[in-house]
Parts: C-alpha cells; sequence; structure tokens
C-alpha cells in the first residue's frame, strides 16, 4: 500500500507563497518516519525541523511541492464565487500533489471547515481514484500529515529567507507580527504599490493601503 500525506504552510500569510507538499511512503517507510518522532511541524524549531526535512526525504519514494503565489490567492479571492477562492485553489493543488504521487491512499490536513466538502473539491480533480482521509489537525494525528507538514514550512521559511535577503527584513510575513505590518506601512509610503510577494487581497494589506490613500488625499 502507497501512503500519501499532504499538508501546507503560509496560509494565512500576508507575505510570501502558500507551499503545499505531500510525500509517498509505503507502510515499511511509514513506521520508519514514526520513529523520528515527526509531528506538527509549528511545533518545533527551525533547525530541528530542516533537519527532520532532510531525514524524511531519505525514507520516502517520492515528494513533490506546489508553490502558491500571492497574485495566484489574489486573483481568486477576488474574482472568485465563495466556494472557489482559497480552498478551492488549495485542493486543486493538492490534487496536484496527489496526481504526482500516485497513492493508494492520501491523509490530507482539511482547510475547509467542512473536511468532506475539502475531500470532494480534491476528488473532482483527481484522473484516478484515491481514497482520501481529509481531517481538521491531521498534522497532529497522522505522522504521514506531519512529515508533509515539516516539508511545506521547511520549503517556505526557505522562500521567506530568500525574499528577506533581496528586500530586507519583515519578520514572519505573518500579520500578527509587528515587523511585518510596519514593513508592510512603509513600503507602501515609499513606493505607493505593494510589491508581487505580498497578498494584496488580505484585509490587512487592504487596511493600509486604504489608510495610505486618505493620506495621500489630505495632502
Amino acid at each position: 500500500m502507497l501512503i500519501a500525506g499532504v499538508d501546507d504552510a503560509g496560509r494565512g500569510a500576508v507575505i510570501g507563497p502558500l507551499v503545499i507538499a505531500g510525500i509517498l511512503v509505503d507502510e515499511k517507510g511509514l513506521k520508519k518516519i514514526e520513529t523520528l518522532g515527526v509531528r506538527d511541524s509549528k511545533t518545533i524549531a527551525p533547525k530541528r525541523r530542516e533537519y527532520l526535512a532532510a531525514e524524511i526525504l531519505k525514507l520516502v519514494k517520492g515528494h513533490h511541492i506546489v508553490k502558491l503565489s500571492p497574485r495566484e490567492i489574489d486573483h481568486v479571492v477576488e474574482t472568485g464565487k465563495k466556494l472557489h477562492r482559497l480552498n478551492r485553489l488549495e485542493a486543486k493543488a493538492m490534487a496536484q500533489v496527489i496526481s504526482h504521487l500516485k497513492p493508494d491512499i492520501a491523509y490530507i490536513d482539511a482547510s475547509d471547515v467542512l473536511p468532506e466538502r475539502f475531500s470532494r473539491h480534491i476528488i473532482e480533480e483527481l484522473p484516478f481514484k484515491v481514497k482520501i482521509v481529509s481531517e481538521h489537525k491531521a498534522d497532529k494525528t497522522y505522522p504521514v500529515v506531519s512529515a508533509a507538514s515539516i516539508i511545506a514550512k521547511v520549503e517556505r521559511d526557505r522562500a521567506i529567507s530568500d525574499l528577506r535577503r533581496e528586500y530586507g527584513e519583515f519578520g514572519s510575513g505573518y500579520a500578527s507580527d509587528g515587523r511585518t505590518i510596519k514593513f508592510l506601512e512603509e513600503w507602501m509610503k515609499t513606493h505607493k504599490n505593494y510589491p508581487d510577494f505580498v497578498r494584496r487581497s488580505w484585509a490587512p494589506a487592504k487596511r493600509i493601503e486604504a489608510a495610505y490613500s486618505k493620506f495621500q488625499k489630505r495632502l
């Protein structure tokens, strides 16, 4: 039996890509991954994540990564129908990962409030039959999903590091981070428009842009 685990990283961020990662293992490989002590990537220190990601990739039969750019995300958020926005885009990306890996069963960390609906959206995009197990917090329940979450988080961290080297420090890229908000405010003041790596459709980015426009009108 070939088993896949699929998870994302960066879904809620205002800066950087949304990364979807999947891994493929057989039952023997799954047991080896379990012995690594994998768990939800958010609970693991960055250096440990890097180490685990390298060890995981030694054990898998395959892996695949899809990166959704801020531009792709903005497009579906601003123009898509309610059920065709970010959840549907992510379901399509997960289907791409599963199509590449070709497992017998795939465990998914569901992004939709309704896990069954999320699995249906994935199945609609698949060219072959696969058993989908779609659950909330699957990265805490299933080691194969925990391992995928580690791969996704490490890949996003690398993308964020590359952006920082080019554009300067901006924190984590999440709106809950004051450094990220300050970066967006300063960028808007200096450049009058967001760069391509910012999700313009996100509410915090829109608020900053609206405040800047209001300020400009007063001048």
